[in-house]
């Protein structure tokens, strides 16, 4: 979720050098090899794996919560006696929500701590900075929540050791476009986009392009900033256009205000969104009867039976519900520790046994690996919201 390949590359770029010196040959590659990723750990007492997460910064709180389901996967696999008697040790590093910061933490927990597996960052711009440090290291990483499809596959190929535990951008877009046109009968629908967000940005325009392939019809975009806080002059250009829907592909804190504002101006039409969506603080920022007729696409539904054991563990572990994030960070521990598992004595056999996950129970569902692009295979559920009670709308299988 977020930002553009070319400022990610920048970054990237910018930080390898500066970080060079620091690590064994630098950022261009050398002799290297899985033991200067700390391979060799997982043959000790202890395997050792790095958590690089957003925990200061703008995106703290996303960081936070995929670290907390993180932390929960890793903790119960401990209780059940670890990993073939090896407990797995979280080294934890803070990319401060920066994409330089975010290859200085990796540069660290590869140099220093000797992990064999990173997991995180939480959004796109962090993880795909840290890509060629991990990948020139040869260290698999497992970005929780990142959509963008660059995160894994760049100039038509898959970066060999970098995954996702999430479905991509265009995926969300295509099935909220269908829903609108096939599941809402709509024919006119507006874009509301957080022009500050990459995420927002592509979202929207996958939209646009599918929904008009369905033969609906954009006919209005407006956009905002993340942090805003009034959005009734915007609200009101969009009220005259009298459309059947309206997409906000933003996160939950923008989005509440929106809903909430929009229906205080009068607007009844249906809101729609992703899920960046998805928090229950949604509710509370917009209020019940405010959310009446909206519906966003995410990872799970809560009322899943198959979740359940998942979200009690949560409930548990931080006395309060998991979000998207934690959820997905959770998937992410999982993941790891089932390639673990699967003879991951190396980072290299951990690469290959990522790579190769079928029909593994994460606590989003079951899920497959792609091979040729490195993202899970999983389903995608819509979920509306009637007197502030969440409810499933529709589930689309997994393609693949």
């Amino acid at each position: 979720m977020f930002f553009s390949k070319k400022k990610f590359k920048l970054a990237s770029m910018i930080a390898c050098g500066i970080l060079a010196s620091a690590l064994f040959t630098g950022c261009g590659g050398g002799e290297q090899g899985s033991s200067g990723g700390g391979g060799e750990k997982a043959a000790g007492d202890e395997i050792v794996i790095g958590a690089n997460f957003e925990l200061t910064g703008n995106h703290a709180q996303y960081g936070a919560n995929a670290n907390n389901g993180l932390k929960l996967a890793i903790k119960e696999a401990n209780d059940a006696g670890g990993v073939k008697g090896k407990k797995i040790k979280i080294v934890e590093a803070d990319s401060k929500s920066e994409a330089a910061e975010s290859v200085n933490a990796a540069t660290k927990l590869i140099s220093d701590d000797k992990v064999i597996a990173i997991i995180g960052p939480a959004v796109t711009a962090n993880v795909i900075a840290e890509s060629q440090i991990a990948t020139d290291n040869e260290i698999p990483v497992i970005g929780p929540a990142a959509t963008n499809p660059d995160v894994t596959v760049e100039n038509g190929q898959v970066k060999p050791y970098i995954f996702r535990a999430c479905f991509i951008d265009p995926q969300q877009s295509e099935v909220m476009a269908q829903f609108a046109a096939k599941d809402l009968n709509a024919k006119t629908a507006v874009l509301y986009l957080d022009s500050s967000s990459d995420y927002s940005k592509s979202l929207g325009k996958i939209f646009k392009e599918k929904f008009e392939a369905d033969g609906g019809k954009v006919v209005m975009e407006e956009a905002f900033l993340a942090k805003d806080q009034d959005f009734k002059a915007a609200l009101t250009k969009i009220q005259t256009a009298n459309a059947d829907v309206i997409f906000v592909p933003a996160y939950y804190e923008e989005v509440g205000k929106i809903i909430k504002q929009a229906r205080e101006l009068g607007i009844t039409a249906a809101i729609l969104g992703t899920d960046g969506w998805d928090d229950s603080k949604v509710i509370d920022i917009a209020g019940k009867d405010a959310l009446n007729n909206t519906y966003f696409c995410t990872h799970y539904f809560d009322g899943d039976a198959e979740v359940q054991d998942f979200i009690n563990a949560y409930k548990k572990e931080y006395n309060n519900d998991p979000n998207v994030f934690a959820a997905l960070g959770y998937d992410a521990g999982k993941m790891l520790i089932n390639a673990i598992e699967r003879d991951g004595s190396d980072s290299k056999k951990i690469r290959d046994n990522i790579e190769s996950i079928k029909d593994l129970q994460v606590g989003t569902g079951k899920i497959t690996m792609d091979a040729a692009t490195h993202n899970p295979i999983k389903g995608i559920v819509v979920i509306e919201t009637k007197d502030g009670v969440r409810s499933l709308r529709t589930k689309i299988a997994p393609e693949g």
